[in-house]
């Protein structure tokens, strides 16, 4: 069993045992439990009541932060000719056709986000398995295959963020960092929360959201009273 540090036991000391909290008391002892040595990153939690293994309970989306995440992505963009130049423009880390798919091709993953032109699908598509377990692939459903990738790097770097049910119904989404306002996480939060109760199944019955839990890096999880959500 992994040692706690002290700094971990001393913020899980603030945690209620046996309580559930609101959003809002939750990201404010997020704020509280950070650690003092960097900004820690806020990140929520849920367990779904879905089925990710049917493909109609597959619940995956993408939703842009209002305050943003507090890290600035690194975007890199498969594009050629004009689309390139504007991808340039918006600010992407690094841009190429095939090329860049070769670097990449080749173990290249240093960036957080890949955007892609249509016309490049046919060769970026054999990046699956660089890219695929990473989250990294480009996805029309999420905006990261489409004609006009400047717009693409602009949502990206001005907070967008992707969220997907993983096989255990579990879903991770980041809030912003603990420097932020309590205001600024609120809001955050609320925004990603509306889009991913608007992205239930259909098909899913009984409780949506089922647990969840807020907690910063390397700090313990506080839970979250799902009534309130």
């Amino acid at each position: 069993m992994a040692v706690k540090s002290k700094a971990y036991r001393a913020a899980a000391e603030k945690i209620e045992a046996g309580k559930y909290y609101t959003p809002d008391e939750a990201l404010v002892l997020a704020r509280e439990t950070g650690s003092k040595k960097f900004d820690s990153t806020v990140e929520v939690a849920l367990k779904l009541g879905v089925d990710p293994r049917k493909a109609d309970q597959m619940v995956r989306g993408t939703v842009i932060l209002p305050h943003g995440t507090g890290k600035t992505a690194r975007v890199v963009v498969f594009a050629t000719g004009p689309a390139a130049e504007a991808a340039i423009a918006a600010g992407a880390d690094e841009v190429g056709g095939a090329e860049l798919i070769q670097k990449v091709a080749d173990g290249y993953t240093a960036f957080d986000a890949a955007v892609s032109t249509p016309e490049l699908m046919g060769q970026v598509g054999r990046l699956g398995k660089v890219l695929g377990p990473r989250g990294l692939m480009p996805n029309p459903k999420t905006g990261t295959v489409t004609p006009d990738v400047a717009k693409a790097v602009s949502d990206i770097k001005g907070g967008k963020i992707e969220f997907r049910v993983d096989k255990h119904a579990n879903v991770h989404f980041v809030v912003g960092k603990a420097g932020f306002s309590e205001d600024q996480l609120k809001e955050n939060m609320r925004t990603a929360l509306d889009e991913i109760q608007r992205a239930k199944p259909s098909s899913s019955k009984g409780r949506y959201i089922q647990k969840g839990a807020v907690s910063t890096t390397f700090g313990p999880g506080i839970p979250l009273d799902v009534n309130a959500l």
